[in-house]
């Protein structure tokens, strides 16, 4: 497919995905979510593809929602087409990892959509924030839920509240960044990490991630149950007869997916 407002790239079991809209700081309008949709839904389907990665520009990974669009909308309209909800939640239904590399600013739907995805690793330059109270509106796409989840009440609180903006280093102490790196060396670190996951058993790979996912829905008892019956699922695979071979013979396993 030829996009328009992202970029699209395979390389081996990673699709990189790159939001292009410089112009406006990538604003996510929604041409640029549909198509996100769809690169999201292609690199599902496509087999080779054990993981994603989505960044933006050294500038921003994303500014925000496109207020443009945004402005002339009334209640009616946003409640009857579901804004938001059916085009940007794709991200975060996704089962195959999906890393966010983010350099720049990630405000508002930016940093909504990186939290979106399973983790967040950050350049030096990174900038997260929800300034939705700046311009009259309350964040709608997980600004007050999933970053209260990843970084607490108060620091929550502060940020959707005042609207200030959270640097790299203090987003890391809070929880809501896995690492930082410098801005140069961000799209390598990026692509090590997810070459390094899609090296491993693509089920197992997804059960995790579906069992972490977990822990936010339910009471711990639960989860713990729904963890131990993926733990037992995995034995029926052949990876795990193979991971487990090669660890006694000290050798490198060679998983097939299934």
């Amino acid at each position: 497919m030829t996009y328009k407002f992202i970029l699209f790239e395979k390389i081996d079991k990673v699709g990189l995905i790159t939001l292009h809209r410089p112009e406006v700081l990538n604003a996510l309008g929604e041409s640029l979510i549909d198509e996100l949709g769809t690169a999201l839904k292609d690199c599902e389907n496509d087999s080779d593809i054990h993981c994603m990665v989505l960044m933006g520009s050294e500038k921003a990974f994303a500014a925000g929602a496109d207020i443009k669009e945004m402005q002339a909308k009334i209640y009616s309209e946003a409640y009857l087409e579901d804004f938001i909800t059916k085009g940007w939640e794709k991200v975060s239904a996704c089962r195959k990892p999906i890393i966010a590399a983010v350099s720049g600013y990630a405000l508002g739907g930016g940093c909504e959509i990186a939290m979106m995805c399973d983790l967040i690793i950050a350049a030096e330059s990174a900038k997260f924030g929800q300034p939705e109270v700046t311009i009259g509106i309350l964040p709608g796409a997980g600004g007050t839920q999933r970053l209260t989840r990843a970084i607490g009440k108060s620091k929550a609180m502060d940020l959707c509240l005042t609207g200030r903006l959270m640097e790299a280093q203090e987003a890391e102490r809070a929880g809501l960044v896995a690492r930082i790196v410098p801005d140069n060396k961000l799209k390598e670190e990026a692509f090590a990490v997810a070459h390094k996951i899609a090296s491993y058993s693509l089920p197992v790979v997804m059960m995790i991630k579906e069992s972490v996912n977990r822990a936010f829905e339910v009471p711990l008892s639960e989860g713990l149950r729904f963890e131990r019956r993926l733990f037992q699922a995995s034995f029926s695979l052949d990876d795990q007869k193979e991971g487990m071979a090669a660890f006694l013979e000290k050798r490198t396993p060679k998983f097939k997916g299934k």
